[in-house]
């Protein structure tokens, strides 16, 4: 059950909790006396937003008037600035966000109102007449501060009586896009307060039903619309597309009621070019159940937009009415019409005889329209990509609300791959240009690709399979495919292949599937001797994804172990690039699963020596000099250690320690985290070998038993060195590795020692054992500050006995530990006493430079 934030024991103690300390108190006079003061020097805009951020806190859950009652320093600094002749931009701004912190409560707007401050600051007499609203951050803060106290309808007849809608409405067009956006939000908010909190009965169009202040602000948007203004209008449609996105009352259709017929005007006025807007409007309209779920002329003039707007203009539209599940059926297929024509127009002006039909039986607007735009080099390159873009999007969906035609869909993405690669030499004169605009266009060949990837996952676009490998393959070949294409032809042939893989499993399609294969490997070997690099390394990241996905399958793997690629692959461990040494790493490391560890593996002779390869890694993660390859062998190790790959119980032991001895010593936190996290990994797999009844962190049913079991898997935790590399990592500089450590411990020891006994845990006593506990505990305090963590025996503690690591494990206040570790490192320079004392110091009136460096 959620909970209520009105519950009064919840206030009562949000209140106690952000309530202002004394200490905050005693210094918040001091504070305010130092902004105020136009001698001082300017306070940092950081310390200024992290104070407002402190008074957001303290106003959140105390409506009262306490707050500036108990410190009249804040009324005292808010007259202080309006005094001065010629305040700073910055203070002011501050303050007017201040004073709409503190009246967004009902009771204290009240007491600023009797001390005839608000109406100083925000109404006619105030910054909006004077030189520093030249200042665009003068009115944000006055835009803000509007905001943050438009709360309680005080505030809206202060703002409606005082002339500030007129204000709020020029600032829709200011030159700072900031202030503009954050004057739009404001009306949306002030109409959607006034009608909410205004209204008694149900509203209709007649305007005498609408409060006062929605009235005023209904009428400027009727008044803008009809004008001859373009910025006018456009201004009043972003702000009906904020409000219709985010309001859903049944009020917003009295509203649109009132402004259809203008805005449906739109669609055929010449003299004002609006149109581009209404996509977005419609859109928003579309999304909310007031307009989605009725019959009425909305979805009418949806269809209109739809005919009317440009292709550019309605692509965004019709994807969005696509995505919509609950939509008229007409609409939908409109707008899929709309969406398709582009595909369509270049399915038509290829060269060859269709083979078939095409994507569209008629068209919704002209198509001379969209075939204009394809025939223009300044327009085509960006319609196809916006149509690729919303495919993707639709391709995405796990469900789709509509059927797509995905053979012919096919067919035009092949044929705009063919265009762009020159693969293809239309007779059409519209496809001879579209060709060669299109000529190496890498963006259509990305967005075409990403396309085509998403695709595989759809049934109903396997018939041109073989063609569509022909094109893949060519791309893979061809020298002119730039790097960023290849990696994403790779990206959609490893997409493709394992939906070959699919189809050759379910029609016995294997000879093509071989064929296929075999090319492909042909194909990578030559770029994985590339002398690029990028190309180097996007081979190997394709070839890791094919042996995730299709290791399993048999003419996979006999393909890749017939070829040249795992010996370059191996090669490639010494790339002069560290980031193809670290594919190169990932890579070898997947090959191991069918070279070394498939059940049957087809590997025949002495070719592939496991030993070597595991030699190699832990040379990499011992001497590589870059991290991204050490850390690709941790994560490499991981995997293999989480299938089972590393042997017995006595081989997998060594592996462990001579890992972790090395990356104990690593400088890459990443690398010692990894090193945990394989540790973490082993202790688990090791207590489940050795016969607990579940696994992990199951209690022992007998004693006898867990005496035995946690006899030997603390023999074997000590043989393998892990105390030592975990309570050291407890001391590391990089928190998320003491953290990490933590955790292990705290497993480990839930473990040894079940709940019921952890009170009755035997102590360390006065013993060498003892003493040596009480250091260690005393060193572990002291965090990343350790001086030294000699892990020798030499202080009382030897990590690799049993006993003492049980003894440890049972004393050491892991739990302290552990919070002191999650608490932020900056959980002092942060609190609100460091942040005034920080003011403070900056414009120094402190005795002692106080500041916090963070």
């Amino acid at each position: 059950m959620a909970m209520s934030f009105q519950k009064p024991w919840f206030l009562a103690r949000a209140r106690r909790r952000f309530a202002m300390t004394r200490e905050c108190a005693l210094l918040l006079p001091r504070v305010c006396a130092a902004l105020a003061d136009p001698r001082q020097p300017g306070s940092d805009d950081t310390c200024l937003e992290k104070l407002l951020d402190w008074f957001q806190e303290l106003t959140l859950f105390d409506s009262t008037v306490q707050l500036v009652q108990d410190n009249p320093c804040l009324t005292e600094f808010i007259t202080s600035v309006l005094a001065l002749p010629e305040p700073s931009p910055s203070i002011l701004s501050f303050t007017l966000r201040l004073a709409g912190i503190l009246a967004a409560s009902e009771n204290r707007f009240q007491h600023l109102q009797q001390e005839k401050l608000l109406a100083r600051l925000f109404g006619r007499d105030g910054p909006l007449n004077s030189a520093v609203w030249e200042d665009a951050s003068v009115r944000s803060g006055w835009v803000q501060g509007v905001h943050n106290m438009m709360h309680h309808q005080p505030a809206l007849h202060l703002l409606c009586s005082g002339g500030g809608i007129d204000v709020i409405f020029t600032l829709q067009g200011d030159p700072s896009l900031f202030v503009a956006s954050a004057a739009s939000q404001l009306l949306v908010h002030m109409l959607t307060l006034s009608v909410e909190s205004e209204t008694t009965k149900p509203l209709s169009t007649k305007d005498c039903d609408w409060p006062a202040c929605a009235q005023m602000i209904i009428k400027r948007i009727e008044d803008s619309l009809q004008s001859s203004s373009a910025s006018h209008i456009e201004q009043s449609l972003k702000l009906l597309t904020s409000l219709f996105g985010s309001c859903r009352a049944t009020w917003t259709e009295v509203l649109w009621l009132g402004i259809a017929k203008q805005i449906e005007s739109f669609l055929t006025e010449e003299t004002v070019q609006v149109q581009h807007m209404l996509a977005n409007l419609l859109l928003n309209m579309a999304w909310s159940p007031v307009f989605r779920d009725t019959e009425g002329s909305f979805w009418a003039l949806v269809t209109s937009a739809l005919e009317r707007l440009t292709p550019v203009q309605a692509g965004p539209l019709a994807v969005g009415i696509l995505r919509l599940y609950k939509c008229p059926q007409d609409v939908r297929i409109q707008a899929l019409t709309v969406l398709l024509q582009p595909m369509d127009c270049i399915l038509r002006a290829a060269s060859q005889p269709l083979e078939y039909a095409g994507l569209l039986d008629e068209s919704v607007s002209d198509p001379i329209t969209v075939e204009s735009l394809l025939s223009s080099r300044s327009s085509c390159a960006n319609l196809l990509c916006q149509t690729l873009a919303h495919l993707e999007e639709l391709l995405s969906l796990s469900r789709l609300p509509v059927d797509l035609p995905y053979t012919s869909l096919l067919c035009s993405l092949m044929t705009i791959l063919q265009f762009c690669n020159g693969f293809l030499s239309p007779a059409s004169p519209l496809g001879s240009t579209i060709s060669r605009i299109l000529i190496n266009c890498f963006r259509v060949q990305r967005s075409a690709l990403d396309v085509l990837a998403a695709l595989s996952e759809r049934k109903g676009s396997d018939t041109l399979i073989g063609s569509l490998f022909d094109l893949l393959l060519a791309y893979l070949e061809s020298p002119n495919t730039s790097p960023t294409v290849l990696k994403k032809t790779f990206q959609a042939t490893s997409k493709w292949l394992v939906r070959l893989q699919e189809l050759s499993c379910s029609n016995s399609q294997g000879q093509q599937t071989e064929k296929i294969l075999e090319d492909v490997f042909l194909v990578l070997q030559k770029r994985l001797c590339s002398p690029c690099w990028e190309v180097r390394d996007s081979s190997l990241e394709f070839l890791t994804v094919l042996i995730k996905c299709l290791r399993d399958q048999d003419e996979f793997r006999q393909s890749l172990l017939s070829s040249e690629v795992p010996r370059l692959t191996e090669n490639l461990l010494e790339d002069p690039e560290s980031y193809v040494r670290a594919s190169a790493v990932t890579a070898v490391g997947h090959l191991a699963f069918i070279t070394y560890f498939a059940p049957e593996s087809p590997v025949v002779g002495n070719q592939y020596n496991k030993e070597n390869t595991v030699a190699k890694l832990q040379e990499i993660l011992s001497t590589d000099p870059e991290g991204f390859p050490r850390r690709a062998v941790i994560s490499i190790f991981i995997k293999w250690l989480r299938q089972g790959c590393t042997g017995q119980l006595e081989d997998t032991e060594q592996f462990v320690s001579r890992v972790i001895q090395t990356v104990e010593r690593d400088l890459d936190w990443e690398v010692r985290l990894g090193g945990l996290e394989l540790v973490e990994v082993f202790c688990s797999q090791t207590i489940c070998q050795l016969g607990l009844p579940q696994c992990p962190y199951a209690p022992v049913s007998s004693a006898v038993t867990s005496s035995i079991h946690w006899n030997e898997s603390l023999q074997v935790f000590c043989r393998a060195k892990l105390f030592s590399f975990l309570f050291r990592s407890l001391c590391d500089c990089d928190k998320p590795v003491g953290q990490r450590a933590c955790d292990v411990l705290l497993g480990l020891r839930s473990n040894f020692y079940p709940v019921s006994t952890l009170e009755g845990s035997q102590g360390t006593g006065d013993s060498a054992v003892g003493h040596g506990i009480a250091w260690l505990q005393r060193t572990l305090r002291q965090g990343s500050l350790a001086q030294n963590f000699p892990t020798d025996g030499s202080n009382g503690v030897d990590f690799q006995d049993p006993e003492n690591m049980m003894l440890a494990l049972g004393a050491i206040e892991l739990e302290e530990l552990h919070d002191e570790l999650n608490r932020s490192s900056d959980h002092v320079e942060k609190s609100p006493q460091s942040l005034l004392q920080d003011i403070l110091a900056t414009v120094g009136t402190t005795e002692e430079n106080e500041a916090d460096c963070y």
